[in-house]
Parts: structure tokens; sequence; C-alpha cells
């Protein structure tokens, strides 16, 4: 390992020559050796981010709060170590008098592979210190309420999201983060992990225009013509071993690329997910597929969600499934999305794990992937808002998986289902969960379950509440 206590005062005192050369000593973490020199290393992120920033932005819009962000400036150096661990003397800042001897580091370093947890643990007892409280149902938000306000914050890693009201107490956070490390006061939330965020008049806008450049410009398709949908309907993807085999690699780096859109495009969800499938051996009728997307990327790279301060605040989703569409193994699609208030804050396009015997059973164990969702949703809401949990309805456009989940008897339609999926009775008992009949035309989760024709796509992209956010349009 190369670093030192005396490399560290240096970097801090010519911190603006290493922000212009993006220098920075580490520590060979790779010769760590477990036992020895370091214990734990697992630090907790928000596992469910994205479901979190959607949220809190809702609530936020809801409520007419500003959204903030600090960024803690060399956060991992702030890590105290509790184990001994020891460095070499750096080249070049080797004491003669002290030639052989190495340094005992008291911080963290980066390349440590303690060094997250290092952060994490910090940070979590620096927000304890200042009468915050951990929520129990995300690792990474941290809340603080009185009788007269409220501070929500969103930790990943080195970035703090901070909303919540009066405003005067957002500004106190801050100076009292301020003097416990060196931050980046960034002012109102414009931009972070590749998302960018739009605060007006009380609205709150996301997209990801810049990233979805960024990908055609990486796939070579910057000046590509422009398609209106994503995928053409009847559109039969298999792992099927003919054809000519594609850059395995290239594959990957774009359905990585266009998963990470997904934050802010539902639209992309069933797409996406579907060429997902074909990571291992892909061929070039999925490749051209992909390139299908991309066109698709190109003229709605502006598009993104809005969330507005007079929305509402009561959580309710949609749930549906496809059967048997695009598969070999006869397996149906889970598409589901839920809002708050009119709102989308989460949704998901997943591949059944077992095989439906009809498209009552499919709707069936879809609305119990929903229900599980929704129960999450719920108790998160009412940790983050410190209110009552509330019912959660999700609308299912199939009439006789509706009259499946509200039946407590396991007659000869259920008694061979997988009894996991049967939770969503005991939801629906429990009055957890209500389950109401919403008509296909209405079924906002049908975009996520099959490739749709190009009217169809239009109306339902605009129905989940998809917009173009251009500066043309939006203003």
């Amino acid at each position: 390992m190369c670093c030192s206590d005396v490399s560290l005062r240096r970097m801090k005192q010519d911190w603006k020559d290493y922000m212009e050369h993006k220098a920075r000593l580490v520590a060979k973490g790779y010769i760590q050796e477990h036992g020895i020199d370091f214990e734990e290393v697992f630090a907790p992120v928000a596992k469910n981010w994205k479901q979190f920033q959607p949220t809190t932005r809702a609530i936020a819009a809801n409520n007419k709060w500003e959204v903030h962000h600090l960024d803690v400036k060399s956060a991992f150096l702030h890590g105290d170590l509790k184990e001994e661990v020891y460095v070499t003397q750096p080249e070049g800042f080797i004491k003669r008098q002290d030639n052989g001897k190495v340094y005992r580091l008291i911080k963290a370093l980066y390349g440590l592979r303690q060094a997250p947890r290092a952060w994490n643990i910090k940070l979590d007892n620096t927000l304890k210190s200042l009468d915050f409280k951990k929520c129990a149902l995300e690792q990474a938000i941290y809340t603080k309420k009185s009788k007269d306000s409220i501070l929500l914050i969103g930790v990943y890693v080195d970035d703090l999201i901070i909303t919540g009201t009066p405003k005067k107490e957002i500004d106190k956070f801050k100076a009292q983060m301020e003097e416990k490390f060196e931050m980046s006061d960034l002012g109102l939330l414009a931009y972070y992990l590749g998302i960018e965020v739009t605060q007006t008049n009380g609205d709150i806008s996301i997209k990801q225009s810049a990233y979805a450049s960024k990908i055609l410009k990486e796939a070579g398709m910057i000046d590509c013509n422009e398609t209106l949908i994503p995928m053409d309907p009847g559109t039969r993807l298999t792992k099927i071993t003919e054809g000519t085999m594609v850059n395995s690699t290239e594959y990957r780096s774009l359905i990585g690329c266009l998963r990470y859109l997904l934050h802010t495009r539902p639209d992309l969800s069933y797409s996406v997910g579907l060429l997902s499938r074909f990571m291992q051996e892909p061929r070039e009728q999925h490749m051209k597929a992909i390139r299908q997307v991309l066109r698709y990327v190109k003229g709605t790279k502006d598009h993104g969600i809005t969330y507005k301060h007079n929305g509402g605040n009561k959580i309710h989703g949609y749930s549906d499934s496809s059967y048997g569409v695009n598969t070999q193994e006869g397996k149906g699609t889970t598409g589901i999305i839920f809002y708050y208030g009119e709102s989308p804050i989460s949704w998901s396009t997943q591949k059944q794990a077992t095989v439906a015997l009809s498209s009552c059973e499919s709707e069936f164990i879809a609305a119990t992937a929903a229900a599980t969702q929704a129960l999450w949703l719920k108790r998160l809401l009412s940790k983050l808002t410190h209110t009552q949990e509330e019912k959660i309805t999700i609308q299912v456009d199939n009439k006789s998986a509706i009259a499946l989940m509200k039946n407590p008897v396991f007659h000869g339609r259920s008694k061979h289902i997988d009894t996991k999926y049967h939770f969503i009775r005991e939801c629906v008992e429990r009055e957890d969960i209500q389950v109401e009949f919403v008509s296909g035309e209405y079924q906002k989760a049908d975009i996520l379950t099959k490739a749709l024709p190009k009217i169809k796509f239009l109306t339902m992209r605009q129905l989940i509440g998809l917009k173009d956010l251009s500066h043309s349009a939006y203003d």
C-alpha cells in the first residue's frame, strides 16, 4: 500500500490542484487480508433508490417543498478506522531519518476495503447526533420531525438529497454539516446520477436527456432515424442457436445503459426487460431490436415525468400481465406501476417465475407481486410523512382474477397455484390492499407487459404520465 497522513495533509492544502488534475493517492486494498487489516466491508446504500427518489420527489412536489443537494468532498477520507492498518511511505515522501518505517492509518483512504463502510458509519453517527432517525424500511433514509418542521434526507454514498419544511431548517442542516465535513452546497437539486431535475412553481420534473444522448453517441447512433415505438407488436424474440452472434460485451453494455434509463422512462420497461433476457448469447435479431429501441430513444430523449404540487397524496397502483407472449417457456410477463397522486413513483416489468395455465392465473400472480410492492410503499410513505398507513388500491383488468383474490375457498381453479401467490388473499382479508376492476382501455400497466401498436402505445404513454419536457414544450 502507498499513502500516508503526510500526503493527506498535502492533498487538503492543494485541493485546487487536485480538482484540476484529478489526482488522488490511494491504498492498495487488493493486498489486504481478511481478519488481519479489515473485517466487515458492507456499506448500505438505498437498495430501493429507484423507488425512493420518485416517492420523495412526489411528496416534496405535493407539499411544495424545495429539494436540495449536498455533496461531501473526499467522503471516504472522513471515515475512522477501527482496525490496525499500516502503509509504507509513498515514493517521493520518504523521510530519510525514518527510512524503513511505516505509517499507521487513523483515517480511511480511498482503495481500502473498509473505506465505504467507515464513511457510512461516520455519516450515520453524525446524522443521529443531529437528531435524525434512520428509516427501518430503507437504511439510507433519515427523517427528523418536530412540532413545526420535518426534514427528509436520502443518502447515496457521498450525495445527500434534502427536502422538507421550513426552508430555514434546511439551511440550518447545511450549516451543521459544513461544520462537520468539507461540503459542496449544490443548492436546489438540478442534476444527480445522470438525472436532470427541474423545480418550477412547486412542480418537479425529471428526465435523462444528456444521458440518452450519451448512450446514442457511444452506440454510434447519434444521427440515426427516429421511430415512434420501441418495439413492433408481434415481435418474437427467442434464444435461438442459429443466426449470427454479435459482440456480447457491446450488447450487455447497451442493455446496462438502457436499464439505467428506466429510472425516468417507464415506456421502455417492457422492451428493455425483454431484451435483457438474451445477454448470454445475443444474436443479430436481438441487436436489431436494440437498435430500434435506440431509434425510439433518439426521438424521445427529452421525455420525462412531472410531479405536480396539487396531484394528491394517495398511493394507488395498476397490475397487469401478458399470458404466454414472447416467451419460449410459456411464462407470462408481469407489469406493475404505482402512483402517488397523479405521478408515477414505481414501475417494473418481470418475467413470471412459473407457468400459468390461464390468463386469470397469470393476472393473479401479477397482482400478488403488486401487493408486496404496495405494502412496502405504504409503509415507506407512513415513515416518511409520519402519517397513519392507509389502504392501497390495486386496479386489475381481469374480473376472474379479482374473484379469485377475494374468494377464501381453495377451489379447483386455484388449488394448483403455488402457495406463495395466495399472499394477496391475506392482504385483501386484512384490508391492507383493496382490489378494483379497471377496463383494459385504462389499464396503465398494459404498456409494461407487451409491445403495443403505434396509436395504442402513444395513448398509453401519455396516460401513464410521460411527456415531452423539452424547453419549448415545457414553457
